[in-house]
């Protein structure tokens, strides 16, 4: 009866390739991998003809689904060939790590605010080489109990772990003695913290690991154990008593949990994701393990080697050219045979990644460093997006939106993609509501982006990208229903009931709106209506009619019933119109830049929705306004404003105005903002006005020097909203000088006899028969 360590990196194609090959030699009776048990009942789906790697283990706690595990699997990790190797010869393959139901224990109430979804992973172990005398301080016991890689490659002379690893296994080419040579390492690195104790979770798993291997002692002759390297030496033999690993086992609460697969990204496999045993190239591992797994025969050319580089080159070259950028095959020969250079040069059996990239920038990209990222994206970390089989597993509303997907033809992908709908189609109309359902659940598959240059309310433009722990939102978003439709409709139901302000209410109203939610829908109108009766804060009110007026152009595109939404807007324009002037009395700075946006908003929206009474209300509102004594010169200059851009007022009348608020009689700096309200945003009505220019200048040349700059601060703020062209033009009229008065043409000796006598000819000329 024997143990056979493999002590592995957790992704790889050079270790995973020597792990594949080590079971070959050993043809093992039993194989023990590092893993959650609780994922055992959907292990076997592993070897489904429709799982397509990457994917991960989702596990989670069934109560709380915020609590949860991923374990991460790509083609060249070597637990997925362990797991393939084993089961697909029908031997027993179990995971033997501790257990997630005593991991995803929720938290005492006091730590309930530090539980985060967490990716399990386990520190970066790895492979051997001659150890440098260094000597170990309590920061560097840390670091070495970490991150041993590092430590490996600091004693061979690399500063870069993972260029140290993909040198010392991946590119290996003789793996006979891989794995004896890392358990020694990791026992050498092991003896520097031997003093120091385990962390309890470190302790708790490797005693669970070991009691494990004691079982599996029971069924076969061989037992082949892959485990994360730096566990190696803990599980050799001979062990520490049962019982002693028993007592660190002994009374570990429990959790219910479930698992199922879900599929993975190449960009959440990246330490850059934050995932802890990340690979900082997984698309390259891809290539690497892909190439070696369709290569020629020994004896053939070219060799494996060179057809990875040949191969990675050529892919690289494709993307370039799919860029539109030049790369010709020249250019791929002179790449690879820079690549093998700089190899040989640096003493290397073959070109790495680093190699690849300095011949890619030098001779592809021509020096740039520009494409050198789209090369990054695209195949250095790849947009691999796995699949799961139909038989995994899955939470109702997990399939319910498969079979959503299926039916709307939305095809889940990690790479973004544009969905421009048109919402007069059937289908389109149906994407819609279930991106916006989506949504409400703060499950972002789509982000709606801003239309432009399309007229009307039935084009909707998204940005679709799947994200791997979307499918975890979907475990999470289950409490509220079975199909995407029950549970948006339960969630927006039950947020109406919490919430209590007037605008959130409004912007749950049109989400409901949007995705389609007849049932939430009226119980948010009925909750708006009882919540906008008791409201006194005109503020509220305010900021809740833009988003229902929003709301209401969608009858004519969704189908909506809106009458009982027109009969709220109209009495919230009604209370707006009664409760604004009071609202707007001994306004500060601030509060009266807050104020006058909101009060855009409401003209804005009376504008569109084009009421008679509305409007004849609002523009006496804001008339009155105009005139209120002590009003904050912004939010006084803003209502002139829109009166005389709606015709209400003549230019004239605003001059008038002007010269009113302009005079020596008022504070210099609530004139500033006078000035702002009337003109911010745009410059065109100063510069086509030669009333309100002369009012202006006048004001500005009689400011006294004592208050000039204290104001020239606030005009500069004004000016600043204009456009360039206008500040120029207006810089222009400035240079020359005082604006003469404008000349009027004299009636006084018009001779309406004389015009007479050119009528005939007129008529003539024009074809008629008379002209008057």
């Amino acid at each position: 009866m024997s143990i056979h360590l493999f002590g592995i990196r957790h992704h790889g194609p050079g270790s995973a390739r020597s792990l594949r090959q080590a079971l070959e030699d050993l043809q093992p009776d039993v194989i023990l991998v590092e893993g959650p048990p609780d994922a055992e009942s959907v292990l076997p789906l592993l070897v489904h003809a429709q799982m397509q790697p990457p994917v991960a283990l989702l596990i989670y706690n069934s109560e709380q689904p915020k609590l949860a595990a991923y374990y991460p699997f790509a083609v060249f990790s070597p637990e997925w060939q362990a797991i393939q190797f084993g089961l697909s010869r029908g031997l027993p393959v179990r995971f033997i790590d501790l257990p997630q139901m005593h991991r995803l224990v929720p938290p005492k109430p006091q730590e309930l605010a530090e539980a985060n979804s967490s990716l399990e992973a386990e520190p970066s172990e790895s492979q051997p080489s001659e150890l440098a005398q260094i000597e170990p301080t309590p920061e560097r016991l840390n670091s070495l109990r970490h991150d041993p890689l590092a430590w490996l490659a600091k004693a061979a002379g690399y500063g870069d772990s993972e260029r140290w690893w993909e040198h010392m296994v991946e590119q290996r080419q003789d793996s006979s003695d891989l794995f004896a040579a890392i358990l020694e390492a990791m026992t050498a690195l092991r003896q520097e913290v031997e003093d120091e104790p385990l962390e309890p979770l470190e302790a708790q798993r490797e005693a669970y690991m070991r009691s494990c291997i004691r079982a599996a002692q029971k069924e076969g002759k061989r037992i082949a154990v892959v485990c994360g390297a730096w566990h190696a030496p803990a599980l050799s033999e001979p062990f520490p008593p049962a019982k002693a690993d028993a007592a660190v086992l002994k009374g570990l609460a429990k959790a219910k949990v479930q698992a199922t697969w879900i599929p993975w990204t190449y960009g959440r496999l990246t330490l850059s994701s934050g995932y802890g045993a990340g690979v900082a190239s997984p698309g390259w591992y891809h290539h690497l393990w892909q190439t070696a797994s369709h290569s020629l025969t020994p004896h053939e050319t070219p060799s494996p080697s060179a057809q990875a580089t040949i191969r990675w080159l050529t892919q690289v070259a494709r993307l370039l050219r799919q860029a539109d950028l030049d790369a010709s095959s020249a250019h791929v020969i002179e790449a690879v045979r820079l690549a093998d250079s700089l190899a040989a040069l640096r003493g290397h059996p073959l070109p790495g990644l680093t190699e690849l990239n300095e011949a890619t920038q030098a001779v592809l990209c021509f020096g740039d460093e520009t494409p050198m990222r789209l090369i990054h994206s695209q195949l250095i970390v790849g947009e691999r997006l796995g699949e799961v089989p139909e038989a995994t597993p899955l939470v109702p509303l997990q399939q319910d939106l498969l079979k959503e997907q299926k039916r709307l033809r939305l095809k889940a992908e990690v790479q973004v993609r544009e969905l421009d709908l048109d919402l007069r189609k059937e289908n389109d109309l149906a994407r819609s509501h279930l991106l916006h359902r989506l949504n409400l659940l703060t499950i972002s598959w789509g982000k709606l982006q801003r239309v432009s240059g399309k007229s009307g309310t039935f084009h909707e433009l998204w940005h679709l990208q799947w994200q791997p722990e979307l499918a975890l939102g979907l475990v999470e978003a289950g409490i509220w229903g079975n199909t995407i439709h029950d549970a948006a409709t339960a969630f927006a139901c039950d947020a109406a009931q919490r919430t209590a302000d007037l605008p959130s209410l409004t912007r749950l109203l049109d989400q409901a709106m949007l995705a389609d939610l007849p049932h939430a829908v009226t119980e948010l109108m009925a909750r708006f209506q009882s919540e906008a009766a008791l409201a006194s804060d005109i503020i509220h009110l305010m900021g809740a009619l833009l988003p229902l007026s929003n709301v209401l152009r969608y009858g004519s595109v969704r189908a909506y019933d809106t009458d009982l939404l027109s009969h709220i807007v109209d009495g919230l324009v009604v209370r707006i119109c009664l409760g604004l002037p009071g609202s707007c009395a001994s306004l500060n700075d601030e509060a009266a830049a807050a104020m006058c946006s909101h009060i855009n908003e409401v003209h804005q929206v009376v504008s569109l929705l084009q009421n008679s009474e509305h409007l004849t209300a609002w523009h006496g509102i804001l008339a009155q306004l105009a005139d209120q004594q002590r009003l904050h010169g912004l939010l006084a200059g803003r209502c002139c404003r829109l009166l005389l851009d709606v015709g209400q007022w003549t230019v004239e009348e605003v001059a008038r105005r002007m010269s009113l608020s302009l005079s020596t009689a008022n504070e210099p700096s609530q004139a500033a903002a006078w000035v702002e309200g009337l003109l911010k945003g745009s410059g065109l009505l100063l510069l086509h006005d030669d009333k309100l220019w002369q009012v202006l200048d006048a004001w500005v040349v009689a400011i006294p020097d004592d208050m000039f700059t204290a104001v020239v601060p606030l005009l500069r703020r004004t000016f600043s909203s204009f456009s360039a062209a206008e500040r120029r033009q207006m810089g222009g009229r400035v240079r020359q000088g005082a604006v003469r008065a404008t000349r009027s043409v004299a009636t006084a000796d018009f001779d309406p006899e004389r015009a007479n006598a050119v009528l005939p000819l007129l008529a003539q000329l024009l074809g008629v028969a008379q002209v008057r």
